[in-house]
């Protein structure tokens, strides 16, 4: 069977929250109020939506290998997977792990970004599931409502040292959708079933923060840098 191109697989994954967003966008509440920006929590939920049964390898080129599949189960213990060389890893932490966003791939109004995250750890390690996410200004408070979760099924990427995950970050162009903007200064990235998170400084302008089509949607992780 041929396997996907990374960009194929890529606008795959966006496509389900391109059209999670067009839906918002028709059933918007209209408030046009801008909410106060509020103090970011100590934590964040578990990222991950289970333990997988199985894995995928990031390549070198990004693209996956092997399967992965497993109801949630909502647990935050360490996966387990099995890279190309039989050695058997465990979930990466946050230490064990760099963070930054791509290079946007807008259309039809809405902006796409991939969030990467690469092995920066002398070991092999595993993600599975969602990213937590919060745009905050220069001052640390977070702008905006916390990202939601695309429908997408988890699976567990393996990432031998200086291989990457990524996930997408998509919204409405505020331009478009009419939301209230703001340009966030920072982009806090939680890996899945960590706590702490890595600092990315926001380059992509503006954001919808409130009002009628202010959500964000984030994707589950894939093998490769989502260029």
């Amino acid at each position: 069977m041929m396997k996907k191109s990374p960009s194929v697989r890529r606008a795959a994954l966006l496509a389900s929250a391109v059209a999670v967003l067009g839906l918002l966008t028709a059933c918007g509440s209209g408030d046009d109020t801008a909410s106060s920006p509020s103090t970011l929590p100590g934590t964040a939920a578990p990222a991950t939506d289970g333990t997988a049964t199985g894995s995928t390898t990031a390549s070198p080129t990004g693209t996956p290998s092997g399967s992965a599949s497993g109801a949630g189960t909502g647990t935050s213990t360490p996966s387990e997977g099995v890279s190309a060389s039989g050695s058997v890893s465990t979930r990466c932490l946050t230490s064990q792990l760099s963070a930054t966003v791509g290079r946007n791939n807008p259309g039809a109004g809405q902006e796409n970004f991939p969030i990467v995250l690469t092995n920066k750890a002398s070991h092999t390690c595993t993600v599975r599931g969602y990213p937590g996410a919060a745009f905050t200004d220069a001052s640390g408070k977070q702008l905006g409502p916390d990202p939601k979760r695309s429908s997408g099924t988890p699976e567990t990427v393996t990432l031998d040292p200086g291989q990457s995950a990524w996930a997408g970050l998509s919204f409405s162009n505020p331009d478009v959708s009419g939301a209230h903007p703001a340009t966030p200064a920072t982009l806090l990235v939680t890996p899945p079933d960590e706590r702490d998170s890595l600092k990315v400084k926001w380059t992509g302008g503006q954001v919808p923060v409130s009002g009628n089509s202010s959500s964000v949607f984030l994707t589950v992780f894939s093998p490769g840098t989502g260029a």
